[in-house]
């Protein structure tokens, strides 16, 4: 008897085909690509390193100083690579020629994920280096590896937040929008300077602020959280289902205005 429907090619080899596809396009782009992993590096030196030794909360203002700026790094790249990445498909009408591809969305998505994580892995790991060796950081191994994977499994809601800036924004303004959204939301969260240095408001307004609970994850490793893993990482949850639930209307928004 003859196959009622044809079979589909293998998930798993799509998925690692189009994230390839992702990380080699994030990297050919140097407008991305370097200030992505310069940045980060500039900014703990300019605001880390001169205060190495004194102390904050008990760690020195370097290690304090790298775990602020590690998930600075890891938020801009996640906020940058999906939302410019996203607007400029639609711009390109990348996004309607996929259409008529065998390509599956979730293989398109994931391979964005995967390629996201897998960047911001060398930009989280080559600012940590520098941190290492410049600002004579040491921390054991573990607690290495702790700094690194709990700021790229935390780094969802920052996905998703930059998946609906990539449909609501055209490509020409998802970089500005982001940068409205990435740098004054940062700040008033700590991870340029300590909140109890800042003005009262910034006190106010950081536990509204994902990037505030992102930075626990990040204080934790150096002994230094102001908020349990667990209250951190309940808050990190809800801001990535309020964020994919804005994605997801403003992706059929699209879908209903393209295709009817």
């Amino acid at each position: 008897m003859a196959k009622a429907a044809r079979e589909l090619a293998p998930l798993a080899p799509i998925v690692v085909a189009q994230a390839r596809s992702e990380f080699l396009r994030l990297i050919r782009v140097p407008a991305f690509s370097v200030p992505s992993i310069i940045f980060p590096i500039m900014f703990y030196a300019l605001f880390g390193l001169p205060f190495a030794h004194a102390m904050v909360e008990g760690v020195s203002v370097a290690a304090y100083a790298l775990a602020s700026f590690g998930a600075y790094s890891v938020i801009s790249v996640a906020l940058f690579s999906f939302g410019i990445t996203v607007a400029n498909d639609r711009g390109e009408k990348t996004t309607v020629l996929m259409r008529a591809t065998p390509l599956p969305p979730i293989a398109y998505l994931a391979g964005k994920v995967i390629a996201t994580l897998a960047f911001a892995a060398i930009a989280l790991g080559s600012l940590l280096a520098f941190g290492a060796i410049a600002g004579g950081v040491h921390l054991s191994v573990a607690a290495w590896l702790t700094l690194g994977a709990r700021l790229l499994v935390g780094v969802f809601p920052f996905i998703t937040l930059g998946f609906a800036v990539g449909y609501l924004a055209g490509p020409t303004s998802a970089i500005a929008i982001l940068q409205l959204i990435n740098l004054p939301m940062s700040f008033a969260s700590g991870l340029f300077v300590p909140l109890p240095e800042l003005p009262g408001w910034a006190g106010k307004i950081a536990p509204f602020l994902p990037a505030y609970h992102f930075g626990q994850l990040a204080w934790a490793t150096m002994g230094t959280p102001t908020e349990s893993i667990g209250v951190s990482t309940l808050w990190l949850i809800g801001f990535t289902i309020l964020f994919l639930i804005v994605a997801i209307r403003a992706y059929y928004r699209e879908e209903t205005k393209t295709f009817g």
